[in-house]
């Protein structure tokens, strides 16, 4: 859930797993006090402070004026550092893939991820909960204060857009 939600340039600067452990160490702090009132499951109730801790970091490097990740600059074009990223996974990974199979699989990656990113905030944040976190509808419209069916059609709603998104054409091609 962190990861998912953490903008690729505050992931220069902070692991997910430094929000993870912010996290649980305010669950630990402030567990008595769910316990003597859970009104809500508790997978969900370490969410909601999961998501304050990321905001919390967001703010601090991503708001910050004097240390903005904003200002930062790279030392090396940031398509050649994905690139190079990109290089090591791929050689890490399953060698069963053809090089075709292997450049199609992640065209379809990339795709996909900015098809996500270009969802408005609502419609990504239902299809990062379902898909992603795999939260029942019930769930759902628990963390985003909707009603059951709301949810359900805020996520089909959501679900069609994204659909619509992945079947146009990619800039310069013809799809004929």
């Amino acid at each position: 859930m962190v990861a998912l939600r953490m903008d690729r340039a505050l992931q220069q600067r902070v692991d997910a797993s430094d929000i993870v452990q912010d996290t649980l160490m305010e669950a630990n702090r402030r567990l008595r006090e769910y316990l003597s009132d859970p009104r809500m499951p508790f997978h969900l109730w370490l969410r909601h402070i999961a998501r304050d801790r990321l905001i919390d970091a967001h703010r601090r490097h991503r708001a910050a004026a004097r240390r903005s990740v904003d200002r930062e600059q790279p030392l090396v074009a940031p398509g050649y550092l994905d690139q190079s990223t990109m290089d090591l996974a791929a050689q890490l990974c399953d060698r069963e893939l053809t090089p075709a199979a292997a450049a199609t699989r992640h065209e379809m990656e990339r795709r996909f991820q900015a098809a996500i990113e270009q969802l408005d905030e609502h419609d990504r944040e239902v299809i990062l909960l379902r898909h992603f976190e795999q939260l029942s509808n019930q769930e759902t419209a628990q963390v985003l204060g909707l009603s059951e069916p709301a949810a359900g059609m805020r996520y089909l709603r959501a679900v069609r857009r994204l659909r619509a998104m992945l079947n146009e054409a990619p800039s310069g091609e013809d799809r004929t």
